[in-house]
């Protein structure tokens, strides 16, 4: 076994494609995510010597202490923590109701800091790292996204923040995916993408989990060891790119 990861928002997505990696890779995975149908799928495909589920809200912190505490007591270690889980309100900010807003501030800066709070002591005795999943939304933003958008500027913030206090013993680095193509696991499927969505990225396509999957393997590994308090865009360049009404 290489370590024992924990991976929030982990049913679906950037979340299941990083499970996925890391259960591949020979670590032992906790899944963390309210969906327990889907999260449970996903942890019976990655096998009971793999991964295990726990379905946890994660804005409840009496339920992230009770998670932690089982990994404490079932592995005695943690050496990876990703905060992946993420939900958005999208309304015009005159009508944005402050309930929406604290909900998407609850859960995608809120719970993050939660679950560096209570497993601290296990990733600094594990020489351990945290990747935080943000989004490009915290360099540029589309119209209506103010909750969204300030909560992923303020994880890639709380990355360096924690680097510095949790430093030299835990790394703490952030990934921001741009547009990642996860329909698959929605309702109704695969979106249809056209072949401009894709010649518009630099890279010349729309992203997979897989490449932001592939990108959280490198930061928990010994490789990335001099790497902390970082934040890598993962966007096809589309962050890099002049665009002006012609």
């Amino acid at each position: 076994m290489t370590g024992v990861a924990l991976v929030t928002g982990a049913a679906r997505g950037i979340g299941k494609a990083v499970a996925r990696r890391f259960a591949a890779d020979g670590w032992f995975v906790y899944l963390l995510d309210v969906d327990d149908v889907a999260g449970r799928r996903v942890a019976g495909d990655l096998g009971a010597e793999n991964a295990t589920f726990h379905r946890v809200d994660i804005t409840r912190e009496t339920e992230l202490a009770h998670v932690i505490a089982e990994v404490r007591g079932g592995h005695g270690r943690l050496d990876v923590l990703v905060n992946n889980a993420a939900t958005a309100a999208h309304a015009p900010v005159t009508d944005l109701a402050l309930e929406d807003w604290n909900r998407v501030l609850a859960t995608n800066l809120t719970a993050p800091f939660l679950c560096v709070k209570h497993a601290a002591d296990l990733l600094r005795a594990a020489g351990g790292s945290v990747i935080n999943i943000a989004s490009t939304r915290a360099l540029q933003s589309e119209p209506d996204t103010e909750a969204y958008s300030a909560s992923k500027g303020g994880l890639v913030a709380l990355t360096h923040a924690l680097a510095a206090s949790l430093g030299p013993d835990v790394r703490v680095n952030c990934i921001s995916p741009g547009w990642i193509d996860v329909s698959a696991d929605h309702p109704g499927g695969e979106e249809t993408l056209t072949e401009a969505d894709h010649a518009q990225h630099f890279a010349g396509r729309v992203g997979r989990p897989e490449d932001v999957a592939n990108l959280a393997a490198w930061l928990a590994g010994p490789e990335a060891g001099f790497v902390t308090g970082a934040n890598f865009v993962v966007d096809g360049g589309m962050t890099r790119k002049m665009v002006y009404a012609e």
